[in-house]
């Protein structure tokens, strides 16, 4: 399955968590909502219910793209956020654990186009086949720590 929904930039988007990476439909944002790199969002919660399995996360602004990969929580029962996180915490905001880097590492160039209100960001999820090698399960599942 894949799932395609889009989100804007902010002024206050800092992008320096070295453990999550949160969507929200928030208009707003302070300086203290450090994984946050999308607002506005416009996913369907139940949409994203549909999601198994192993998943690799694409955001695109303008011709930059990044990704980052993780596992659905089966348990997400969020309408408002989306939280990825590197460890195996699974509340019903989290989509999805394992996460293999936090905002900190998104592409720079990304996170300063998004510091600008009208930026608009897609962000393509897609499930992936499970990894049939020990070396593969390690790139998706690298840190378990929160």
């Amino acid at each position: 399955m894949k799932y395609v929904f889009s989100c804007y930039g902010h002024k206050n988007i800092r992008a320096t968590h070295c453990k999550t990476i949160e969507f929200t439909k928030d208009p707003d944002l302070t300086v203290k909502g450090d994984c946050i790199i999308g607002v506005r969002a416009d996913f369907d919660s139940m949409e994203l219910k549909k999601l198994s399995r192993d998943i690799l996360i694409t955001v695109e602004v303008s011709a930059l793209k990044d990704t980052f990969r993780a596992v659905i929580n089966p348990n997400f029962d969020d309408d408002h956020e989306i939280v990825f996180r590197k460890s195996l915490y699974k509340s019903e905001r989290t989509l999805g654990v394992r996460l293999n880097k936090g905002s900190n590492r998104l592409d720079r160039e990304i996170v300063r186009l998004l510091q600008d209100p009208e930026t608009v960001m897609k962000v393509t999820l897609e499930e992936v086949k499970e990894s049939k090698s020990r070396r593969d399960h390690s790139e998706i599942h690298p840190d378990h720590s929160e």
